[in-house]
């Protein structure tokens, strides 16, 4: 017989009433007295329940008096004793640990299979809603074509829009560059006249208003900064990752990472629109200043009513969008995709003109004032390419300007400056009508993601990731 405990022949032997099994009497009361129950079981066990064997014994002699190794060798069996039994909770408590850590793995392992499912069954939804196109009115009831909710604009801006380029179109022909616009020389003349630090974290987009500019950051605040005097007015906690700003009149308008365009009115909330189910990632403003347009990962790409500030329309596309703007005479919309390629909208009906192709996901896009030329630069590209609206394929792209990184793109009022931003610095691009040519008057290596001319196109604005603001204007003498 062997103890269940020590695992050696037990020199009192007791046996469990309830198990049967052989322990050495003082450990098993060492051990009921510590946990209370018996050895490799939840059964609770008694004193009581022992049950003694008895067996033939050799009778050990008497030890000496007045010595001290009896003393040394009850210590060393209290020591074992001790030993063993730490031993055995200890193999215990492993085996306990081993079972919990087996079933946390399982579980752990269970939830990741159950997430990358539902992600997957996620984006395949979004995949076919993407694809899915609009049923025509009064088409063959077979068609079998989901109708999601693309819709063309309301008739009182359907009127606005058509109204507003009737006059735009005609007022662009033979139009003279206003007086004071600035010239040639004075754009090679440019230079750093002032700068500073803003508290704005991670700058991404700029926009101007007068001599006030608005200046949005991925740490959730909007800054106004006065650019002739050189400091910042005024602060507003947008509380999102600030990705698109516009500002026309009193109201300033962001576009967040979280999906939201929310639209403030002389420093208050006047409006918040949750239209897109993911960032926001470009905002464009009609010509008429009436229409608010916002694109967005979603594929989509909506329309605003800045009078009544309300949503009037959407149109699902095929494709992540990345950047926006509007043709100067309002009846065109642009949105630039994550595939490479630049889609041409009518604004209103929202039905697709046609598409031009400029091979990687879409940075910046801009048309110019003469009303059939637009600027487009792609994210790892080192050149701006020029397109014209009137042609198609590869005869659209009329130019390539080598400018270096662009993120950002800004044409003048005049369309013969075309300045732009990017990491390795600011550029302007200038057309000679005269001479059907390109040249370059101006580049430094000021760092900018966003860029706006100012006032009679005389300074310049920048913005650069760290939320350093660069004014690039004529030396004062």
């Amino acid at each position: 017989m062997l103890c269940a405990l020590s695992g050696e022949i037990p020199e009192e032997p007791v046996a469990s009433r309830k198990t049967g099994a052989v322990f050495e009497k003082r450990l098993i009361l060492k051990y009921i007295e510590e946990n209370g129950k018996e050895p490799g079981t939840d059964d609770e066990l008694h004193p009581d329940d022992l049950l003694e064997i008895k067996t033939n014994r050799v009778v050990r002699p008497r030890p000496p008096n007045f010595t001290s190794l009896p003393s040394l060798l009850k210590a060393f069996q209290d020591e074992w004793d001790a030993l063993v039994l730490e031993s055995y909770n200890t193999k215990e408590q492993l085996a306990r640990t081993r079972e919990e850590l087996a079933t946390a793995l399982y579980q752990h392992d269970a939830a990741v299979r159950v997430i990358a499912r539902l992600t997957k069954e996620r984006d395949e939804a979004r995949d076919a809603l993407s694809k899915v196109t609009v049923a025509p009115t009064g088409g063959d009831a077979s068609n079998d074509a989901m109708a999601i909710d693309n819709d063309s604009l309301p008739e009182a801006l359907v009127e606005h829009v058509g109204k507003l380029q009737s006059q735009l179109t005609k007022g662009r022909k033979k139009r003279p560059a206003p007086e004071g616009w600035v010239t040639p020389d004075e754009v090679a003349a440019l230079q750093q006249t002032a700068i500073t630090d803003l508290t704005v974290a991670n700058a991404s987009s700029l926009d101007i208003q007068g001599e006030h500019a608005a200046i949005g950051g991925l740490d959730g605040k909007l800054e106004i900064y006065a650019v002739e005097a050189g400091k910042v007015e005024r602060s507003l906690d947008i509380g999102e990752p600030v990705t698109a700003t516009v500002w026309i009149d009193t109201k300033v308008i962001v576009a967040t990472a979280k999906g939201s365009v929310r639209v403030f009115d002389s420093g208050s909330e006047a409006a918040a629109f949750e239209s897109h189910a993911g960032a926001v990632t470009g905002l464009a403003l009609h010509p008429g200043n009436r229409i608010l347009a916002s694109v967005g990962a979603d594929k989509s790409f909506v329309f605003y009513d800045l009078e009544t500030l309300e949503r009037v329309s959407r149109v699902y596309t095929d494709s992540a969008l990345t950047a926006c703007a509007f043709h100067p005479d309002g009846h065109l919309f642009a949105a630039g995709t994550q595939a490479g390629d630049i889609k041409i909208f009518h604004t209103v009906s929202g039905e697709e003109a046609t598409t031009f192709t400029l091979g990687s996901p879409i940075q910046a896009l801009v048309f110019s004032e003469n009303g059939f030329w637009f600027a487009a630069s792609g994210k790892g590209q080192s050149t701006v390419t020029i397109f014209d609206l009137r042609k198609e394929g590869a005869a659209a792209q009329v130019k390539e300007l080598q400018t270096g990184d662009a993120q950002s793109l800004a044409w003048d009022y005049t369309g013969q400056f075309l300045a732009t931003a990017g990491s390795t610095g600011v550029t302007v691009q200038q057309y000679l009508k005269s001479s059907k040519s390109w040249s370059e008057p101006f580049r430094n290596s000021t760092a900018g993601v966003a860029l706006r001319w100012g006032s009679d196109a005389k300074i310049l604005v920048t913005v650069n990731k760290e939320g350093v603001i660069s004014v690039l204007g004529a030396k004062e003498d």
